[in-house]
């Protein structure tokens, strides 16, 4: 059977309770795969493995406990490898980027901000800020709305420009809350959103950084700036020693359970 990987963590490491279950229906154990000083907290696979919102709260319960105990490195939701004995030979191959990561991330979270634009706040942006933009739309008022040819030009106009917009407004956002963070990782682009991006936050930082979205917020009042955290660091963990088995989700992207 498949070995579902949830985190990786220290030998020192204060374990999990007994008797805690993962994903699978019904739950399957959580136990352990040691290799030197590395800990990989894994159960059975169960098969046909999908995103549905009870795995990933087992998934993220599991973490849950393994943190309270210390530091642990988060695998993504749907990560399996072909046994344990694949699981101890990464984590021997890949001790040194072990090491290094937990180091790294102990004592931080991840927050993940998606931002997409508000349409008619963007679109007033649009025609202040273009003037060719605004005069295309004052000739057709003027023309009684303009032939299909002159909508059609304003259309593919107004649509550049809030393409143009989304570019800088993601790269603004970024920048604004960079700072707050020790750590930006850009997620990949999905639909809807013109920005996607985690920031690694130490925990005794997590009000300043969400302080600063607020301000972002303020500042940028033609966006819908949504923060999603704190969680697990999954986006600053890579490479693991699993992979997705036919998802991605999870992390970031796992709003179930989420705060």
């Amino acid at each position: 059977m498949s070995t579902y990987v949830y985190g990786i963590t220290a030998r020192s490491h204060a374990g999990v309770p007994d008797g805690l279950t993962g994903v699978g229906e019904p739950p399957r154990p959580v136990r352990s795969v040691t290799a030197g000083d590395l800990v990989a907290l894994v159960s059975d696979a169960p098969e046909g493995l999908r995103p549905k919102r009870r795995d990933l709260l087992a998934h993220q319960a599991v973490l849950a406990e393994a943190g309270a105990g210390g530091c642990v490195l988060p695998m993504r939701f749907g990560s399996v490898a072909p046994d344990d004995d694949t699981v101890a030979d990464v984590l021997g191959e890949r001790t040194d980027h072990y090491r290094e990561r937990l180091d790294a991330l102990d004592g931080r979270v991840e927050y993940n901000v998606k931002a997409s634009h508000v349409e008619e706040a963007v679109l007033h942006r649009v025609m202040a800020e273009s003037p060719d933009v605004r005069a295309v739309a004052e000739a057709n008022r003027k023309a009684g709305g303009g032939s299909y040819e002159d909508k059609l030009r304003l259309g593919e106009m107004v649509a550049a420009a809030v393409k143009a917009r989304e570019v800088e407004d993601g790269a603004a956002l970024e920048q604004a809350l960079e700072s707050a963070a020790e750590a930006v990782s850009v997620g990949p682009e999905s639909t809807g959103w013109l920005a996607n991006v985690s920031f690694l936050v130490e925990q005794e930082a997590a009000e300043s950084f969400l302080a600063a979205a607020e301000q972002a917020r303020a500042d940028m009042p033609h966006l819908e700036i949504r923060v999603n955290g704190p969680l697990p660091p999954y986006s600053f963990v890579e490479p693991g020693p699993a992979e997705p088995a036919g998802t991605t989700a999870g992390g970031a992207d796992a709003d179930a359970g989420a705060g």
